[in-house]
């Protein structure tokens, strides 16, 4: 593909992410994405054979987006309950709070949306909000086997628990655009963390 094609291709991710965040798949119709891009549907057809190749690569670059800045400065914390922590604070101030998306969350919004609707794509969704959970558990075993936890720590519990609360701030915030849900759990979560220290 020439350059010029790997940048039309890259426009048409960008905006179809945006227009799916806002409107979900199904709502999203080809002609939205074709206004948006500017492209003929010959010309979107030429980079995406179908609306779900077009989702898939959606979905694909909100990954990277989130990982961006949901880990910003994660690796440089060698406590693993303080790279929880941070991990937290960026999810919530700056992904969720800082309006990446139009629409509010993209992967919440998928979730709401497609399971039982598509098999295939819903599935997608909610084993990144697994994935992103078995890394947080991860890192809660790491604490466990240095000694940083107060015995009886549940850790699959505790990391669902905190992937929950997060997306629970999420839905909130998307709905009312008042930052006090993220701010709150941000601030429930460090305590609860807190909490589980030896």
């Amino acid at each position: 593909m020439r350059k010029d094609g790997s940048l039309t291709r890259h426009n048409v991710i960008e905006k179809s992410l945006q227009i799916f965040s806002v409107k979900g798949f199904f709502n999203t119709s080809v002609s939205d994405v074709m206004e948006a891009t500017g492209l003929t549907k010959g010309g979107l057809y030429a980079h995406f054979d179908s609306k779900e190749a077009l989702w898939s690569a959606a979905y694909e670059r909100a990954v990277e987006i989130w990982r961006g800045v949901v880990f910003k400065g994660v690796r440089d914390v060698s406590d693993p309950l303080d790279r929880i922590v941070k991990t937290i604070e960026n999810d919530l101030r700056d992904y969720v709070c800082g309006e990446t998306f139009e629409g509010g969350c993209f992967f919440f919004n998928m979730l709401v949306e497609l399971p039982g609707q598509s098999h295939t794509m819903g599935s997608r969704i909610v084993r990144g909000f697994m994935q992103f959970s078995d890394l947080l558990a991860s890192w809660i075993e790491e604490a466990n086997r240095a000694g940083r936890l107060k015995p009886g720590v549940q850790t699959r519990e505790v990391a669902d628990f905190i992937v929950t609360s997060i997306n629970g701030a999420a839905a909130l915030y998307a709905a009312t655009r008042d930052p006090r849900f993220p701010r709150a759990i941000e601030r429930q979560l460090r305590t609860y963390i807190e909490l589980l220290r030896a």
